[in-house]
């Protein structure tokens, strides 16, 4: 199982360095009433955040953002934050903080 899970994380980071060199990073926004958005406006702003995303190409994704109280805390991937912060200028989002993850852990990793 060991080599199993050695070849997985080769295989991840070669993939990462074939891709070209990326990051992830968490973004804080603060929307007043974030909490308060409806389905159809929260569908407006997703729609909004992609086609900004398409429009700078393949380098920086978005994966997933949380909305909590006043405040959406996105997930990017990216090669930097100077592209995450064009992204929130052209979309007309905030993003009052860029921080990139410099590790992760969860339950699992009490268990290593």
């Amino acid at each position: 199982m060991r080599n199993s899970l050695s070849a997985f994380i080769l295989m991840l980071a070669s993939t990462a360095a074939f891709a070209g060199e990326s990051h992830q990073y968490i973004i804080e926004r603060t929307i007043p009433g974030a909490q308060n958005l409806t389905p159809a406006e929260l569908k407006s702003i997703s729609q909004k955040s992609r086609a900004v995303l398409e429009s700078l190409g393949p380098e920086i994704v978005w994966q997933q953002s949380y909305v909590a109280e006043d405040k959406f805390y996105c997930v990017y991937e990216a090669p930097n934050k100077e592209i995450i912060a064009k992204h929130a200028k052209l979309g007309g989002f905030p993003a009052d903080k860029i921080v990139e993850v410099s590790g992760i852990i969860g339950p699992q990793t009490a268990a290593q």
